[in-house]
């Protein structure tokens, strides 16, 4: 074999270096790959369900801030509006991050340990409004409408509880579990709020609440 001149060298010796930084840059971003969610992970399927749970919750807040006749209650939808919507941000942009879609790919609650047995009769999620409970709270006026309001958000909020519970038993990134763990503690001290106004309104909280 004839000896390989300088130039030669050089050039083998750059395509080695380079073909290694490739192999590196490769397995780098395998292993990114690799770390980030997966479309059926217990952390993608929480962000996308308790997104649209949120969504829900801010559209009662709202009317709660502009329609109540009760000042506690007004900041309080004010509060849970503002503070669910930023949460819904931060899940959509993990589910941009992970290069994932919103639309889970095996339907609500895939993700829970019991499945889509969590579900209500109804086919919705845990504690979640019917479009005609929607309705009737949309139409209510005064303190009928303070009482339904705090009777569907507690329900509301029961089942996000339900769900940021299992959620810290299963997701696997740190900021998915501190978001549940935001959730967790958040919804339930309104929960003690829920339920002391419904008290003070002389009302009960609805059945299976």
């Amino acid at each position: 074999m004839l000896p390989q001149s300088r130039p030669a060298r050089l050039i083998l010796g750059v395509l080695a270096a380079l073909l290694l930084l490739a192999v590196g840059v490769a397995g780098g971003s395998l292993y990114r790959n690799a770390t980030l969610p997966g479309d059926t992970s217990a952390d993608a399927g929480f962000a996308r369900d308790m997104s649209v749970h949120h969504g829900q919750a801010v559209e009662m807040a709202m009317w709660a801030y502009q329609k109540s006749s009760d000042s506690e209650i007004q900041t309080l939808g004010y509060d849970m509006a503002t503070t669910q919507q930023y949460q819904i941000g931060e899940m959509n942009a993990w589910l941009t991050a992970w290069g994932l879609t919103t639309t889970p790919p095996h339907g609500r609650m895939a993700w829970m340990t019991e499945g889509s047995k969590a579900l209500q009769p109804t086919g919705l999620m845990p504690g979640m409004a019917t479009d005609q409970e929607l309705d009737k709270l949309h139409n209510a006026t005064g303190k009928d409408f303070d009482i339904l309001f705090c009777q569907l958000m507690l329900r509301h909020h029961l089942g996000g509880v339900h769900m940021a519970n299992e959620a810290l038993q299963v997701v696997k990134t740190s900021e998915v579990k501190q978001l549940a763990h935001q959730v967790q503690q958040g919804q339930q001290l309104e929960i003690t709020t829920l339920t002391a106004k419904l008290k003070s309104l002389g009302a009960q909280p609805l059945a299976g609440g």
